[in-house]
């Protein structure tokens, strides 16, 4: 499958890229999104891997700072690291297994590759490090694996683990404390000086300032999750001259959703303008145009055309002729200024009109990709909380967030999350949900979109707008697309403002990659490597390498430089036509999948987000192109990963360093542990999926108000919160000795 110079054209209407066609970009040497440790100008050094060569600090871009010299990470040439490493399965370790090698695999590089073989990617790390990898990986998840070494570490060198039970072990003495080497390692360290919310992640004890593990980043400073909306529907539905029309259509069910947005006055919020040149005022009115809900609520059930006129005159009137007749650019435009109570008018348009938009009377409204999938299921109140502005419930850790107070806040014990829980119940009870994820027994929302029922849902836009390809048919114009983050009320701690927030916000994950003190023992050749080895994958090169694999997947011009594009502001690689090419052969346009399997990157350390844009579809890159824009213009705001000077805006820390003591207590706290009522993992019990689905019927609570108490003291909510305040208290006294 190739790229078509339509992607160009879109790609250039939402200004996302600055340069695609081969020797017209500037040849580049270590191009990387989101890292101090180089400017376009000065590249840093290659870490030394022999006698030789020290490394060297990486420099700032400012040419009145002398780069500083440091001891070099030295080693013997060929040094041996066992690496019991990957991720969650034999496919995804560092060496290929036989599922995916089969007999024989020949890739982009022209090399042939059989089970057993290391996977490009480390192959090309052995020889830019100088040392041999032996794979040791049992092709477990990262707890497992863990959990198969601890009585074994004397046999590896590097190990994967959760952070909880890597830093417990580096805590009890069988893990490297690397924090002690950080002046050693100066691309890990500048990486961490630059994202402090990233260094006190990681640290595993305040006292001493310990790091026992390597973290890892699936994308980092990004959007995660957003919505994603069938845009062709929204544009029948609304766009043209004159009234909608319809041969046949279905009613509206009676209303349950009432208004969260005003019902009078004036709202004005700020949007991206249309051509992405800049910002705009919009000005949603309602004493002119009312609330839609609100006005639909009156009218009681009616039409889907009557429906969706409705919208169209609101629509026409509330911003005074703004969207003209492209009155679906309120919702997928890049100009989009949509909120809850609008999304919920076209819901229930789309579902009042199946018949006109896929010919048959059964179109589900919103949906979740896996019904029978806890960690999917959970996008929705995730989705609940961007919709009606409650932090923590896409939270990094737990359903923790930091308050303008620069206190902890867990959402399980606001009664704020349980009443935007009561609007998604709402929404099930109108039928504005899938009949799936109300009931798993019905038809498999993983067919909602092969099968022309789906219209909405939240979720990661590479793997769903891929989709568009594998799944629509896409010869009447199906778009799968994801849309601009919605207008909320959200109180920074300032006051309620209406703006656009978004808390899936990447960082770092909760595995990481530990090194065995008994393994290392007092190998200083092995510890080197190791150490060497974390700090490569923090320089450019590494970062790409890591990334996109060795070069033969980037597009290279004449004289071997990569061909580039603008990336968020930055010169980033260009996949090669092969790239593509093996994408859709062996990984079906999953790019993680691919990626993981096949050349053996994006399995720890830093995941480059130019790699994933440009295994998007066409169509996927539309919507994520808006979003960028939106959040690289400030439209969108997030958590940063710094303690920002309104402690709201600081994104929480993914670990906590909790003593194991006061984990243990927390741990007789049975409802909030990770097998709790609160599990966000498949196959687990969630009762906040379950409140959408069926409302107060849990535990005998009856309103929001006897949520938060059973949350807060039956289940002993209010103890744990306590304990992990203490946890953040001592990281932020430790950041400012450090600082």
């Amino acid at each position: 499958m190739k790229k078509t110079s339509k992607v160009l054209a879109i790609l250039l209407a939402v200004s996302m890229i600055a340069v695609l066609f081969a020797g017209c970009a500037p040849a580049i040497d270590v191009p990387v999104t989101n890292t101090p440790s180089t400017s376009n100008d000065t590249p840093s050094t290659t870490p030394s891997t022999n006698n030789n060569t020290p490394s060297t600090t990486p420099s700032t871009g400012d040419d009145t700072q002398p780069a500083v010299t440091v001891e070099p990470l030295t080693y013997a040439d060929g040094t041996t690291l066992r690496m019991a490493t990957g991720y969650n399965s034999t496919k995804t370790g560092l060496s290929f297994d036989a599922e995916v090698a089969g007999e024989g695999l020949t890739l982009a590089d022209g090399n042939t590759y059989h089970a057993g073989d290391l996977k490009p990617t480390w192959v090309e790390m052995q020889k830019r490090l100088n040392i041999v990898i032996e794979d040791k990986y049992q092709g477990n998840s990262a707890a497992k694996e863990y959990e198969y070494w601890q009585e074994r570490l004397n046999e590896v060198d590097i190990v994967s683990g959760t952070s909880t039970k890597l830093t417990e072990a580096g805590e009890a003495g069988s893990l490297v404390n690397i924090g002690e080497y950080l002046d050693r390692m100066p691309n890990f360290k500048a990486y961490l000086d630059a994202n402090p919310i990233i260094r006190l992640s990681i640290t595993g004890n305040t006292s001493n300032g310990a790091i026992y593990f390597s973290p890892y980043f699936d994308g980092v400073a990004d959007i995660e999750r957003m919505p994603l909306m069938r845009a062709d529907w929204a544009q029948k539905l609304l766009n043209g001259e004159g009234e909608f029309t319809a041969a046949a259509s279905g009613t509206t069910a009676a209303p349950v959703y009432q208004p969260y947005m005003p019902t009078s006055g004036k709202v004005t919020v700020d949007v991206v303008k249309a051509d992405g040149s800049g910002v705009e005022t919009v000005t949603k009115d309602y004493d002119a145009a009312g609330n839609i809900v609100a006005a639909m609520n009156a009218k009681g059930a009616m039409s889907g055309v009557e429906a969706v006129n409705m919208l169209r005159n609101y629509i026409d009137t509330a911003y005074n002729g703004y969207y003209g007749t492209n009155r679906a650019d309120l919702f997928i435009g890049q100009n989009a200024a949509w909120d809850a109570d609008e999304m919920v008018a076209l819901l229930r348009c789309v579902v009042a009109n199946a018949q006109t938009l896929n010919g048959t009377d059964s179109i589900q409204g919103l949906f979740s990709r896996e019904d029978d999938n806890t960690a999917r299921r959970a996008d929705m109140f995730r989705f609940a909380g961007t919709l009606f502005g409650v932090r923590g419930l896409e939270s990094r850790k737990d359903y923790l967030y930091v308050g303008a107070d620069n206190e902890l806040h867990d959402a399980r014990q606001e009664t704020d999350a349980y009443l935007a829980l009561e609007r998604m119940n709402a929404l099930v009870q109108e039928g504005l949900f899938s009949k799936s994820f109300v009931d798993s027994s019905k038809e498999s929302s993983s067919t909602m979109l092969e099968n022309d029922m789906g219209f909405m849902s939240y979720d990661y836009n590479q793997t769903q707008t891929l989709l568009n390809v594998t799944k629509l048919q896409n010869d009447e114009g199906e778009l799968y697309m994801a849309v601009m983050v919605p207008v909320a009320r959200w109180n920074d701690g300032t006051g309620e403002k209406f703006m656009r927030f978004t808390e899936s916000w990447r960082s770092v994950k909760t595995d990481g990659w530990g090194l065995s003190k008994a393994g290392i023992g007092d190998d200083v050749n092995k510890l080197n490597a190791a150490l060497n080895l974390i700090d490569y994958a923090y320089t450019d090169k590494g970062m790409i390498l890591l990334t996109y694999g060795p070069d033969a997947w980037i597009k290279t011009n004449a004289d071997g430089s990569f061909v580039t594009y603008d990336f968020n502001g930055k010169q980033m690689p260009e996949i090669a036509d092969a790239t593509w090419d093996e994408l859709w052969t062996y990984g079906k346009g999953n790019y993680t999948n691919y990626a993981r399997q096949y050349l053996g990157s994006t399995l720890s350390f830093v995941k480059l987000q130019s790699f994933e844009y440009e295994c998007t579809t066409d169509v996927g890159k539309i919507g994520a192109g808006y979003i960028s824009k939106a959040i690289g213009l400030g439209v969108i705001k997030h958590p940063e990963l710094a303690l920002a000077e309104n402690p709201w805006y600081t994104s929480v820390p993914t670990i906590l360093p909790n003593t194991k003591v006061e984990n243990d207590e927390i741990a007789t706290y049975t409802q909030f542990t990770s097998k709790g009522k609160f599990s966000t993992s498949k196959g687990d019990e969630n009762i906040l999926v379950n409140q959408i689905v069926s409302g107060y019927a849990e535990e005998g609570m009856a309103n929001a108000e006897q949520s938060v108490a059973k949350a807060s003291g039956e289940w002993g909510g209010a103890n744990v919160l306590e304990l992990q305040n203490d946890a953040w208290h001592r990281l932020q006294s430790y950041y400012d000795v450090i600082k």
